[in-house]
């Protein structure tokens, strides 16, 4: 079908009128939870689901923070400080957190970060002091692996316990352009994928073991026994429902698509077959069987778009109307989305605001409400707009 000259500039206009119509009305605000912090480069905020309601900040030059969850707080605290390991810088540094799930009787959380010399990602453990609950003790670094990285990017970075009880650890496919050793398609390596291991036994000369459901576990082809998922491209952030148990990953594209993946195991998802729905090598006519395509896609480029950040299924409390729903952002248009999806009708969303902050990373506290990290210092918290439109407004007429 044609559309004349006339006919596209009057779409065009009328799609721009409904972008600014959506924008100006958005019944969405982002809040400054604690106005009185502000961190060097936040790149993952977790809690430590011992009942202390504290939150958590990584800072990506190798810091990590403890508060009070209170608006009101007025300093946080160095929980952990391994500067001296971590390189950071662009997309290298201290990236992921996470909390045993035994946190508040082992006192063992889990980290990733890159290092030099060889460049590399470092998966380790470290113990909270017996006798103050805001301080890990430096020197009891565990390493369960370490993974060469071949250049500077698409390093992960997300770790974190399922309801499995299984530490589940996102590696990107080793960076460059266009993945250039095909890490992601290959199971002999560990790039460019999701995997699991038990981090409650040791085996052998590993400091943790394999479960044994996992996909290839105990395989005779050298494919790496801690695969859980591949063909990845940079899983940078995902979570798991609580209510569903199910894996959501927000996967960084090349430069046509971004993708939201429902991650199961033994699943390829594609790359470098495939960006989101679409061939890239080769670039057409491409053999997607045995592939796992993704429940959503957006465009790079759209509207200033970049890069995805997966966010978390809100059950939280004060927005009924997202519960059940996916948040997540992008990190160049500041733009954050709610899509819905129940395996079996097709996945909807839907623009929630647009703010002008470089979105790094969301989070949770313990009562499943969201946060939203600023690349730029500081936290985020979802709100709403104090006006005649807003849920908050109309259930006080009531």
């Amino acid at each position: 079908m044609k559309v004349t000259h006339i006919a596209l500039i009057f779409i065009l206009l009328f799609t721009a009128c409904l972008a600014t119509y959506a924008d100006e009305n958005q019944q969405y605000k982002l809040q400054n939870a604690f106005t009185k912090l502000s961190f060097d480069n936040p790149v993952d905020l977790q809690h430590a689901g011992d009942g202390t309601n504290r939150i958590f900040v990584v800072s990506q030059k190798g810091l990590v923070y403890v508060f009070k969850n209170t608006p009101s707080v007025k300093s946080a605290k160095i929980f952990l400080d391994i500067r001296d390991k971590v390189t950071s810088g662009g997309e290298l540094g201290l990236l992921g957190l996470a909390f045993h799930p035994d946190y508040k009787n082992n006192g063992y959380f889990y980290v990733n970060y890159t290092a030099s010399d060889p460049l590399r990602s470092v998966i380790a453990r470290y113990t909270v002091r017996s006798k103050n609950r805001n301080s890990a003790n430096k020197k009891s670094e565990l390493i369960l692996f370490q993974v060469n990285q071949p250049y500077s990017n698409h390093n992960g970075g997300q770790l974190a316990f399922g309801p499995d009880g299984y530490l589940y650890i996102a590696l990107g496919d080793g960076g460059s352009d266009g993945d250039p050793k095909n890490n992601g398609q290959n199971r002999a390596s560990l790039l460019g994928k999701i995997l699991r291991i038990d981090v409650n036994c040791t085996s052998g000369n590993k400091n943790y073991c394999i479960p044994p459901e996992n996909p290839f576990a105990g395989n005779t082809q050298d494919y790496k026994e801690e695969i859980y998922a591949y063909g990845l491209r940079n899983p940078w952030r995902f979570s798991f429902d609580p209510v569903t148990g199910w894996m959501w990953a927000g996967d960084v594209g090349q430069n046509s698509w971004e993708e939201v993946d429902i991650i199961e195991k033994g699943k390829n998802y594609g790359w470098r077959i495939m960006e989101g729905n679409h061939c890239y090598n080769p670039s057409s006519d491409c053999d997607t069987s045995g592939l796992t395509l993704p429940i959503w896609e957006y465009e790079y480029g759209a509207l200033g778009s970049c890069s995805i950040i997966g966010g978390y299924v809100y059950r939280g409390t004060t927005f009924s109307e997202l519960y059940g729903k996916y948040i997540y952002a992008d990190y160049c248009s500041g733009r954050i989305w709610a899509l819905s999806y129940d395996g079996v009708n097709p996945a909807t969303n839907k623009l929630l605001l647009t703010e002008d902050i470089e979105i790094s990373s969301f989070g949770i506290d313990k009562d499943n409400e969201i946060y939203i990290c600023d690349l730029n210092g500081k936290i985020y918290k979802l709100a709403y707009k104090k006006n005649d439109n807003s849920p908050a407004h109309r259930s006080r007429e009531r």
